[in-house]
């Protein structure tokens, strides 16, 4: 039997939830701040996005809430930005591998070093992904992650042809991280916690404004701040393995506050959305296949774990309860993404 979540555009009265889920969230989580104005203003913006009220699609951005469809309790969210770098600058660092050689010192060794970039523009972005511990396992987080694959595949026009997503890298409980120990704090003069406001509530001007204009060497900082190059938070883990699963890639470039990992896939490759078909459901008794569905209804998506039987390529056996918390009915179709 699956969990009765389902996954259904943010609301502006989820507001009370989803600061919930920014308090939980912890330090370094930039997309859920701990700052009314800042939360109201991105469920304003999805309400709209969703809607279709915005005059350029590429600025839609799209924040999604799972709900216990039986309790109406708020277990966590996730989220799209269909397209980053377009109203304002995406800053990452690259890490370049800079070749070094001398014949007449018989040397030579590669060196690392760290490039301001603002090179993933158009990109669509996935993230925002937080459940609330008592609402992990049981499928729930492989449906806040692959829902927004689902709801990309709903309306494929709406998004960009790569796909990335930033990890949030290694933050402690207090806000401190190495990388920006090392780096952001000589340049910022700020704590963390303060520049991670002003790129959430800006339009990063104070970036280009304040940041080093040269490459930094690798090897010049200190080693627990080389350590965490590249490496996500903990809680993060698991996120980041879905994402592999789904065909993302490390592409040596980090958040440049706190050197967590970018990673990018083509949106047509991107497992769940090449897997996904279209299916007649109906209803009845039925097991032995697992997986999640999608209204695909892109302005009232509704996504959820489904568990039934195929009949042929194009039809799906399922409960009476899924259908309901789809809002579909016997006869109506579906996007279908199946376990192999």
């Amino acid at each position: 039997m699956t969990i009765p979540y389902v996954m259904r555009p943010a609301r502006l009265d989820d507001f009370e939830s989803l600061m919930i889920l920014a308090e939980e969230s912890g330090p370094g989580f930039t997309s859920l701040p701990v700052h009314e104005r800042i939360l109201r203003e991105r469920l304003e913006k999805s309400e709209k996005s969703f809607a279709g009220d915005l005059d350029q699609p590429q600025y839609g951005k799209y924040l999604m809430m799972m709900v216990n469809d039986e309790t109406g309790e708020v277990g966590g969210c996730s989220a799209v930005k269909a397209g980053v770098g377009i109203d304002q600058p995406f800053f990452n660092y690259r890490v370049i591998t800079l070749a070094q050689a001398s014949q007449a010192a018989n040397r030579r060794h590669d060196m690392d070093a760290l490039v301001l970039t603002n090179e993933f523009v158009g990109y669509t972005e996935v993230g925002t992904l937080f459940l609330r511990q008592a609402h992990r396992g049981g499928g729930a987080g492989r449906l806040a992650a692959q829902s927004r694959y689902l709801f990309m595949a709903s309306n494929p026009d709406r998004f960009g042809d790569m796909v990335l997503a930033e990890l949030r890298g290694v933050v402690d409980a207090q806000g401190g991280t190495p990388f920006w120990e090392a780096i952001g704090r000589h340049f910022f003069q700020m704590e963390f916690t303060e520049a991670d406001i002003l790129s959430a509530t800006t339009d990063n001007q104070f970036i280009l404004d304040l940041m080093p204009k040269y490459p930094i060497y690798v090897d010049l900082l200190p080693p627990e701040a080389r350590e965490v190059i590249g490496r996500c938070h903990a809680d993060g883990v698991g996120a980041l393995k879905l994402l592999e699963w789904e065909g993302f890639r490390f592409e040596r470039t980090v958040d440049i506050f706190d050197g967590g990992p970018l990673v990018a896939a083509p949106r047509k490759l991107i497992r769940t959305i090449r897997e996904s078909r279209v299916v007649t459901l109906r209803e009845g008794e039925a097991s032995g296949e697992t997986g999640l569905v999608s209204n695909d209804h892109f302005n009232d998506i509704r996504i959820s774990l489904i568990e039934g039987e195929s009949r042929g390529e194009n039809e799906f056996v399922t409960s009476g309860a899924v259908l309901d918390r789809l809002r579909l009915k016997p006869g109506d179709t579906a996007r279908l993404w199946l376990r192999s």
